[in-house]
């Protein structure tokens, strides 16, 4: 059987941030507004429209996953992931919320000591949250309770994969191991990408209970993974290769591994640099994504550092 044609994909500056800005994940709002976690900087920001980038909130700890958990009530993981490991899990309501006004985060869970550094998170059901854990090695399971103002957690799955490289020689000082985590119902699995590792993975998932129904399957080798959509309908992720600049689109199947390709930045493109997330566009699943980047903040190409990005990538056959 032919491979499926490679699509065309144009990419539009949709917003800036400022150079050594390190935009880490995103949610997109049903108004269409895109809210984005800086990492370094320790603050959640907003892409409005107009498109010029809002502050909402500065935090006491990085900031990392976003996952909408009911409209527009979101969950956000602060994490001190390299020195004390505190990390929490923190409430925002943005119900009726205008841009510009002040926010009331709420701490809803606080993690014990076998943490060390959460890092991409999704929805695996209503209230059940899979958190990566990119320095433990493992992706924790977090049941919120019916308002989302409490929670509990257990570890969902450990797995070699999982694991970082604590002897990498490259700042930050370890790259990360489980990155980025999405959930497809229609396929029945979790995928997650393990950036020490080299490895995009999957987990089949008990639709009644929202386990592991077995354990983690190799799909594809891919290297400096971060983190990617997932297009259920065509069998495809668009994963963002952070320190390689280029987005990459990865068969959900095993088997399929040689069919890798990328899809943006190859050759290299200055807006793409230092790709680190990537969301659908409401209504657009499947043609169009935002992306974030970080300018060369982690892993400057060439040396030199531009502006942090939101960006858009439109598909076309």
């Amino acid at each position: 059987m032919p491979m499926t044609p490679v699509p065309d994909v144009t990419l539009t500056p949709v917003a800036s941030f400022p150079e050594k800005y390190f935009p880490e994940n995103l949610a997109v709002r049903s108004d269409g507004s895109v809210l984005v976690t800086v990492l370094l900087q320790r603050e959640l920001w907003i892409v409005p429209e107009p498109r010029r980038p809002v502050l909402v909130h500065r935090f006491d700890h990085p900031v990392t996953g976003i996952v909408e958990v009911r409209p527009d009530v979101f969950v956000l993981s602060l994490t001190e992931g390299y020195t004390t490991h505190e990390s929490h899990l923190v409430r925002l309501d943005l119900t009726g919320w205008t841009p510009g006004e002040p926010v009331a985060p709420e701490i809803v869970f606080t993690f014990d000591d076998r943490v060390r550094a959460l890092n991409g998170s999704c929805l695996l059901g209503r209230g059940v949250l899979a958190v990566a854990d990119c320095f433990a090695g493992l992706i924790w399971r977090v049941d919120l309770d019916a308002g989302a103002r409490g929670a509990q957690a257990r570890i969902w799955l450990a797995h070699d994969t999982m694991a970082d490289d604590p002897d990498a020689e490259i700042a930050p000082p370890r790259q990360p191991g489980v990155n980025g985590v999405r959930y497809s119902a229609r396929t029945g699995y979790l995928y997650y990408t393990s950036t020490a590792q080299k490895v995009f993975m999957r987990v089949p998932v008990d639709p009644a209970t929202l386990d592991p129904a077995g354990g983690a399957e190799f799909v594809a080798a891919i290297d400096n993974a971060d983190d990617f959509v997932l297009d259920e309908e065509a069998g495809f992720a668009y994963v963002t290769r952070h320190r390689a600049n280029t987005l990459d689109r990865v068969p959900l199947i095993p088997r399929h591994g040689s069919e890798v390709r990328h899809v943006a930045g190859e050759p290299f493109d200055e807006r793409l640099v230092g790709p680190s997330s990537a969301a659908w566009v409401p209504g657009q699943e499947g043609r169009a994504f935002y992306v974030t980047t970080d300018g060369g903040t982690t892993a400057p190409p060439d040396g030199l550092l531009r502006n942090a990005m939101l960006l858009r990538a439109e598909l076309r056959p």
